[in-house]
């Protein structure tokens, strides 16, 4: 593994994985405080299944679905030119797997706490670990529309 991406993917698990102890520390379970009122708080929430609850108190599914897809990605990771944003991208998505992987290994739950609340929707609660999620998969969506998966110079799909 490209050691950027490494350094990266540490960053990535380590920051998620303070904040969320942080969180733990000074918020008891349910408890919502608003940082801008009504649009953002902070509330101290545990999913017990994947993206919007998805698969719900189905622990070792997600856990075994989340190796095969690191796995998978490790593969695929060396398709993709090197540069930064597949850099970033790639050390944001394994560092984002780790942190919420972590989380089900050791309590059986991912703990969520930004909770967004706008115009009366209220969007699931999430973590740095999913904002490192997402952001990856929109930095690689790039990346394939600009042919970047396509290392040495091999003939893009597009014709």
């Amino acid at each position: 593994m490209n050691k950027k991406i490494f350094y990266l993917a540490i960053l990535t698990l380590i920051c998620d994985q303070l904040v969320k102890v942080i969180i733990d520390l000074n918020f008891r379970f349910g408890q919502s405080v608003s940082v801008i009122k009504n649009i953002f708080y902070i509330t101290n929430y545990h999913n017990h299944g994947a993206a919007w609850g998805l698969l719900n108190n189905q622990v070792l599914v997600i856990i075994i679905a989340t190796l095969i897809l690191g796995a998978v990605i490790y593969r695929f990771m060396y398709c993709f030119k090197s540069n930064w944003r597949n850099t970033l991208a790639f050390g944001l998505l394994i560092g984002g797997l780790a942190g919420n992987l972590l989380d089900r290994l050791f309590f059986g739950y991912v703990r969520d706490f930004i909770d967004l609340r706008v115009v009366n929707f209220y969007y699931p609660i999430f973590n740095i670990a999913d904002i490192a999620l997402v952001t990856s998969v929109v930095l690689l969506i790039i990346a394939i529309f600009k042919g970047e998966d396509l290392k040495n110079g091999a003939k893009s799909r597009k014709k």
